[in-house]
């Protein structure tokens, strides 16, 4: 059984985060801000789960906290895209940028 060093598993993270910090701050489509979260929280979870197993004192608590971060992360999933919902149908585009104010 070959073993993947842990520099490949944080690279990964890293490319991961980096793609999805670049997706939040520079897409103007919430939908594209959402999934840019979605891969951030995913590094995040890589992270957790590459110190279990191969951290200094190896244990299953990095993975139980990545189970919880997963848990939390399609409730805001869910929440969010029933905001944008709510949003598109009173003003009919996702555009960030014209989300700024509560009324029309």
């Amino acid at each position: 059984m070959s073993s993947v060093p842990v520099s490949a598993f944080l690279a990964l993270a890293l490319i991961l985060f980096c793609i999805g910090l670049y997706g939040a701050l520079t897409k103007r489509n919430t939908v594209i801000v959402l999934i840019s979260i979605e891969l951030m929280l995913n590094a995040a979870n890589i992270n957790l789960v590459t110190f279990s197993k191969y951290g200094m004192n190896p244990s299953i608590t990095g993975q139980v906290f990545a189970l919880f971060a997963i848990a939390i992360a399609a409730a805001e999933a869910a929440v969010g895209l029933a905001i944008l919902i709510a949003l598109y149908r009173n003003r009919k585009t996702v555009n960030i940028d014209e989300m700024n104010q509560l009324k029309n």
